[in-house]
């Protein structure tokens, strides 16, 4: 068997994760080495100033001399890492800081890419090993992130895709900064910040018209192992769980009306996402309400994993 060893590193708005892989792409398999994540909270305060902070950067300077360190053990060779940044760093104006310092910690240069491209990688990550289930198609993935949502309709091929701003850090900061518990008001203007986002991404994707919707992302996973009841963080019994349209809204309600101490008690939660945890739950309803899907296939494998394969392709 070929294989080919790749490191995939993916910066988003409030977690950067690598994967460190051999992927088969004669047999599509891929074999995980080390998979982890740090957050960043690279976004901090992007959507108000428009910057990264000083501590933002140093934050994830921090986890590219860790991931370095790893990259290096496993033996991964030239030409087979690639790190790509998203939202966080597409909105801000100085980037380039953030672009100079990862170049001169991984030896690569970050990919600052469009919403779209990450949509496309998200769905390959997504959907690569449902080939050959019963799940019908078109899917619809929709990777929930910390600044933007992508959402990608398709089968064996992407047939549309739209990213929009509209994520767990950025609807935090927008509408429920201060508040421990959000007012009702807060919800109702998050609610209607969402759903012109959703129309937004509708003028490309139809929503409606998949047969599988497909979640990605910390929010999703964290959302899952909830309902699922798991007394820890359970990636093999998360992913491809299904959740129903109820239960989604029984636990973002539970969530939104949650202390932080409370969000905080839950064992699966990772305690970067206890205060933006609400606001992703609030996200996830409003999409599953706008899709008509009465359930949920939940996903582990995402945009990261796409971006290895991106790599040995």
């Amino acid at each position: 068997m070929t294989v080919t060893r790749v490191a995939a590193i993916d910066c988003g708005t409030n977690s950067i994760r690598l994967l460190i892989a051999d992927l088969d792409p004669a047999t599509g398999e891929i074999t995980d080495l080390d998979r982890r994540m740090v957050i960043n909270r690279l976004g901090q305060d992007v959507d108000r100033t428009g910057r990264l902070t000083p501590e933002a950067l140093e934050r994830t300077f921090a986890a590219c001399r860790e991931y370095a360190g790893l990259i290096a053990a496993h033996g991964v060779g030239p030409g087979r890492i690639r790190l790509t940044a998203t939202s966080a760093s597409r909105d801000a104006a100085n980037a380039g800081d953030f672009t100079a310092g990862v170049k001169d910690i991984l030896g690569v240069e970050p990919e600052v890419i469009t919403g779209e491209e990450e949509a496309h990688l998200s769905f390959l990550g997504a959907t690569k090993e449902l080939t050959g289930t019963d799940l019908p198609t078109p899917y619809l993935v929709f990777d929930l992130g910390g600044g933007s949502t992508e959402f990608v309709l398709g089968a064996a091929e992407v047939q549309a895709a739209r990213s929009v701003n509209i994520g767990c850090v950025r609807m935090t900061e927008r509408h429920f900064g201060g508040s421990e518990i959000p007012t009702p008001d807060q919800i109702a203007r998050a609610r209607a910040d969402i759903g012109a986002a959703l129309d937004l991404a509708a003028e490309t994707v139809p929503l409606d018209a998949a047969a599988t919707l497909v979640g990605v992302a910390g929010t999703v996973t964290t959302m899952a192992g909830i309902v699922l009841g798991l007394p820890a963080y359970d990636s093999g019994r998360i992913h491809h769980s299904r959740l129903s349209l109820e239960q989604v809204r029984e636990v973002s309600t539970r969530l939104l009306g949650a202390t932080h101490a409370e969000r905080a008690a839950i064992p699966v939660m990772h305690p970067g996402r206890v205060d933006v945890i609400a606001a992703g739950a609030l996200v996830l309803l409003e999409v599953m309400e706008r899709t008509g899907a009465a359930e949920l296939v939940v996903s582990e494998h995402d945009i990261l994993d796409g971006i290895a394969w991106s790599i040995a392709s």
